[in-house]
């Protein structure tokens, strides 16, 4: 018998409006902090770095935010995208649950980083801005970007971490495709970039340090802000889309996610899937499972402290309430690039500590060993980053085997791993190894 695996919506379908689940959290989210002063931050110090469109939504209590005409008809680009039910993995799984992913790599950009790169460069358009700076991990950041600064006709200056930059050469190729100008950071463009070679001119960077060059590159240079593609209020309610789709689409199906799982790093992608949900448990009493899942070389939600910390490794960005492993931390130069992040969202801290939702942590081979069996059942190539979401849906598909318990399971297929290749080339050779 056929079986119904994709379930697709229209144009028309595209959301209205972003969701802001800090309008529904049932104690208020701990403001970010003044670097100097350790008082609460006054949203106008943010301007130095930041348009006031873009504060105004991160420091925001309303429960919707329209998204603006231009900013859906980009959208319509690639949104809405397929929510796919994995039936053949189901199969090899011999598994009762049935398991559901948001494809969110039909992108152009090959991730659902796009969905707050354009809204970005529109608002920073709309403000006067003439050049952006930023950071990129793996570069899906970076490239989502430089995609939008092409097409509203802003500049775009990419930090991307070193040791990303020396492995996924295409990325930075596509970055530099839409016009962007790509440093390796730790770099030469910067004092702190200077002064961290010449104490070591082999380290691989992290995020923490592209971050600071960034914001050091803002400052200096006239009509340039800061683009930041995770962590903040605003990124996350930006990718909200992705779950109001996903509510729509399981409705299709006529089925409800027992267990929602996404990759975290900085917890854009996550937010973007379970923050609509979590409103559906806050204000209706759903009794969904929401997990998150880390690396276990870079694990700030299964070990890292709740506290206020920097963003950056210079100490230069507001002190946000987050679990951190502290802004100093250098993660291993893991696959997952995307994912060696020393702190988490604060808004999905928040959630971890009211337990609306709990965490998980796996090693990189576990999360590879995943991403082909997913491969060779699915036929998409997930990001490393996404595999670690696979690796956690596939252990609760055993489990629900070895228990009889039939569950519906939805997880976030971030981003495809097309450009991220040379790492499934180091799986396959046996150089990974689980730090």
């Amino acid at each position: 018998m056929s079986q119904k695996t994709s379930f697709t919506l229209t144009q028309a379908d595209i959301p209205s409006a972003w969701y802001n689940l800090n309008a529904d959290f049932p104690e208020p989210l701990p403001p970010p902090l003044h670097p100097g002063t350790k008082e609460p931050m006054p949203p106008d110090a943010l301007e130095a770095i930041f348009p006031r469109n873009l504060i105004e939504q991160e420091i925001s209590a309303e429960r919707w935010i329209e998204v603006p005409k231009p900013v859906r008809e980009i959208y319509a680009l690639w949104r809405p995208t397929p929510l796919l039910r994995a039936v053949r993995l189901e199969r090899a799984l011999q598994t009762p649950a049935h398991i559901y992913y948001k494809y969110e790599g039909a992108s152009p950009a090959g991730s659902h980083k796009v969905n707050t790169s354009v809204p970005q460069v529109f608002f920073n358009k709309e403000a006067g801005t003439k050049r952006l700076a930023t950071e990129t991990g793996a570069g899906q950041w970076g490239s989502s970007l430089a995609l939008a600064c092409s097409f509203f006709g802003l500049e775009c200056n990419v930090y991307m971490v070193k040791v990303s930059h020396d492995t996924k050469p295409y990325r930075r190729l596509l970055m530099q495709t839409w016009g962007a100008t790509v440093h390796p950071s730790p770099s030469n463009q910067t004092h702190y970039g200077r002064k961290l070679l010449a104490e070591d001119p082999h380290c691989p960077g992290s995020l923490g340090i592209a971050i600071s060059e960034a914001i050091e590159d803002t400052v200096k240079h006239p009509h340039t802000k800061y683009s930041l593609g995770s962590v903040l209020n605003h990124v996350c309610l930006h990718q909200s889309v992705i779950g109001q789709e996903s509510i729509r689409q399981m409705e299709m199906a006529g089925e409800e996610p027992d267990v929602i799982f996404g990759c975290c790093g900085g917890g854009s992608n996550f937010a973007g899937l379970v923050f609509p949900f979590l409103h559906r448990k806050i204000k209706e009493g759903k009794k969904y499972r929401v997990v998150g899942v880390e690396p276990e070389a870079c694990p700030t939600l299964t070990k890292g402290e709740l506290r206020y910390d920097f963003g950056d490794t210079a100490e230069t960005t507001p002190l946000l309430k987050m679990y951190t492993l502290g802004h100093q931390f250098m993660p291993p130069p893991i696959h997952a690039g995307g994912l060696r992040y020393h702190g988490m969202s604060p808004m999905v801290s928040h959630a971890l500590k009211l337990g609306l939702i709990e965490a998980e942590a796996y090693p990189q081979t576990q999360a590879f060993e995943a991403a082909v069996a997913f491969a060779r059942h699915e036929g998409i190539v997930p990001a490393p980053e996404s595999s670690h979401a696979i690796a956690a849906v596939i252990k609760e598909a055993e489990r629900c085997r070895e228990t009889g318990q039939k569950q519906v399971l939805l997880f976030n297929l971030s981003g495809h791993g097309l450009l991220d290749l040379t790492a499934y080339e180091s799986y396959f050779a046996g150089k990974l190894q689980n730090v």
